[in-house]
């Protein structure tokens, strides 16, 4: 089986994308997904590359941090079950929409999401209240991340 030169720039959008995301703790869906778009990858398919991918690379930063200690599992259970509620229900709308129709929104959200990444790197623009609607916040994120392609960190963490 031959593997066409497509497949290697897939590896370095990947590697790419957990370079920055390593860097800021964030961003692997938001800059795999812009890259695969803007090769004319359709939106559905693009989700699911990256949340396949998502599921190595988080999976392995989440057990890390869980030999840590680093998990307030309370706020984990809180925000997980709703997350993946809206995940499944962003998903599916995805999938319901012709990918050229809802590009140009997908689009529009990577690049807010950028920006917010970048504020918030600067240290420009941090939340100064607790939430107190966390599985709302699951759920809103859960959503956001499967139909735009990225986004669960930037939206549901607080610095």
């Amino acid at each position: 089986m031959e593997l066409g030169s497509e497949f290697y720039w897939f590896i370095l959008i990947g590697l790419g994308a957990q370079l920055v995301d390593g860097a800021l703790g964030m961003a692997f869906g938001l800059v795999s997904s812009s890259v695969m778009l803007s090769m004319g990858i359709p939106p559905a398919a693009v989700s699911a590359s990256v949340h396949t991918a998502e599921v190595f690379t988080t999976g392995a930063s989440g057990v890390s941090h869980l030999v840590a200690g680093n998990v307030d599992k309370r706020l984990f259970l809180r925000l997980a079950l709703p997350g993946a509620v809206g995940g499944v229900l962003g998903a599916y709308v995805l999938t319901q929409l012709p990918g050229d129709a809802i590009r140009p929104f997908i689009y529009a959200y990577l690049l807010v999401l950028a920006v917010f990444i970048l504020l918030r790197a600067a240290g420009r623009m941090v939340p100064r209240q607790e939430v107190k609607r966390v599985p709302l916040l699951g759920f809103v994120a859960g959503m956001l991340d499967a139909s735009g392609g990225g986004g669960w960190g930037p939206v549901a963490t607080s610095t």
